[in-house]
């Protein structure tokens, strides 16, 4: 007898001083995830003032879980290349384990940016941007969708671009974005 399990995904959501951030784009991305518009404001009701990490697990039949915790933010100053054409993570999935791999392959790096066909991607936990002088330029095509990303895109505050290794070398300055950290330039 085989158990057929669901894939589960999940939406990491700022939550401060009770505020919930940017669900409409967490919204967009749950509805291209699975295919069902899900009132989000119905499941989440942060606990407290304190910078929250909302967690929302679920699958294609809705809401599976909804957990918090004290947001602690990383200092990242430091990257390692990774190349790998064949990682995939269309989708934010519960099972991270081949992004994990490549993240334990850092070595005294803080974090990673993935390479994939001779072009930047993302990190492990962020879409990235590379202000050029004039603009700040993002990868057209990454690993995963983020919502920061899509927001920034939406508001025209950054463009998409083929960026190369040697372009990330070049940089004025880097900037990191997901839904904890917003656009953090490092």
């Amino acid at each position: 007898m085989s158990i057929i399990t669901k894939e589960q995904y999940f939406e990491t959501i700022k939550c401060l001083d009770k505020e919930i951030f940017n669900l409409k784009y967490h919204k967009q991305r749950i509805s291209k995830t699975i295919g069902l518009n899900i009132n989000l404001e119905d499941y989440i009701y942060p606990p407290n003032n304190k910078l929250l990490k909302c967690k929302v697990i679920y699958d294609s039949d809705g809401i599976l879980d909804v957990i918090f915790n004290r947001y602690i933010e990383r200092e990242i100053k430091t990257f390692k290349f990774i190349y790998d054409d064949r990682l995939k993570y269309n989708f934010k999935n519960c099972n991270r384990i081949d992004i994990d791999k490549l993240y334990a392959m850092r070595d005294d790096k803080d974090e990673i940016i993935i390479v994939q066909n001779g072009y930047i991607t993302d990190t492990s936990i962020a879409n990235i941007a590379i202000f050029n002088g004039n603009n700040w330029l993002t990868p057209k095509t990454t690993i995963l969708e983020g919502t920061t990303k899509n927001r920034y895109l939406a508001e025209k505050k950054i463009i998409e671009k083929d960026i190369t290794v040697d372009d990330f070398k070049n940089a004025e300055k880097i900037a990191l974005m997901n839904a904890m950290i917003d656009f953090k330039i490092i």
